[in-house]
C-alpha cells in the first residue's frame, strides 16, 4: 500500500460516512411531521437548497481541510509534502465530478425519503404538527447527511489514486491552503491523539 494511503486523517474523515444514515432517517422523520403543502415542489426544492447547495458548494470551490478534527485543524505550516499532496488530489477534476455525482444521488435519496414519509407519521406523532417544523428539521438533517457523505468519497476518490497520478502530484502551496480549502476550528501545530506518519520525502533523504 502506498504510505499516504494510510494517513490516519484519510481514514477517520471516511469513517464519518456511517453517521450518513442516521441523518438520513432524521431527514425521513422530518418529512413525516404534519400535513405537505398543496405543491409538493415547494417543500422540496426547500429542503434540497438548505440540504445539497451549501456543502456542494464548499467542496466543489474550497474542498473542506481534512487535516482537521473537531474544533481543531493542523496550520498548513505543519503539513508535510504528502499531506499538502493529498490537498492537491481534493482539486482535481475526477474529485469534482465524484462531488456533481454524490450530489444528484443524494438528491434521488431525498426524493424517495420524501415519497415514505407517511410510513413515518406513527413514530412523530407526539411532537408538535406544525409542517414548517418538519420541513426544518428536515433540511437541517439533510444538510448533515451531505456532509457526511461529500467529504468521505472525496476521500475515497483520494484513496483510489493510482501510484502513477500520485508521483505527478505536487505539493499544494502552504501560502493558498488557507484561501483555497474550508479550514475550520482553531489552527494548531499538533493534534496529539492523531499519529504522525513520516514524511516518505525524508526517508528517501535518509536512507539515500
Amino acid at each position: 500500500m502506498q504510505q499516504f494511503k494510510i494517513e490516519p486523517f484519510l481514514w477517520i474523515h471516511l469513517g464519518g460516512l456511517a453517521a450518513a444514515p442516521l441523518w438520513l432517517m432524521l431527514m425521513w422523520l422530518g418529512f413525516a411531521i404534519g400535513t405537505p403543502f398543496p405543491f409538493y415542489w415547494v417543500e422540496l426544492l426547500f429542503v434540497a437548497i438548505i440540504g445539497i447547495i451549501p456543502i456542494f458548494w464548499m467542496q466543489w470551490t474550497r474542498p473542506f481541510d481534512i487535516f482537521s478534527i473537531l474544533l481543531v485543524a493542523l496550520k498548513p505550516a505543519q503539513l508535510t509534502d504528502e499531506q499538502r499532496k493529498i490537498l492537491s488530489l481534493f482539486k482535481t477534476r475526477k474529485n469534482k465530478i465524484l462531488t456533481l455525482i454524490t450530489a444528484v444521488g443524494l438528491l434521488s435519496i431525498g426524493w424517495y425519503l420524501y415519497q415514505w414519509a407517511p410510513l413515518g407519521t406513527v413514530t412523530v406523532i407526539h411532537l408538535p404538527q406544525w409542517r414548517i417544523l418538519g420541513l426544518i428539521i428536515a433540511a437541517i438533517a439533510f444538510l448533515l447527511s451531505n456532509l457526511f457523505v461529500q467529504i468521505p468519497v472525496s476521500v475515497l476518490g483520494v484513496l483510489l489514486t493510482s501510484p502513477q497520478t500520485w508521483s505527478k502530484t505536487n505539493p499544494y502551496e502552504t501560502d493558498k491552503i488557507t484561501q483555497d480549502f474550508t479550514v475550520l476550528g482553531l489552527r494548531v501545530n499538533k493534534i496529539f491523539f492523531i499519529p504522525t506518519l513520516p514524511d516518505s520525502t525524508s526517508l528517501t533523504e535518509k536512507t539515500s
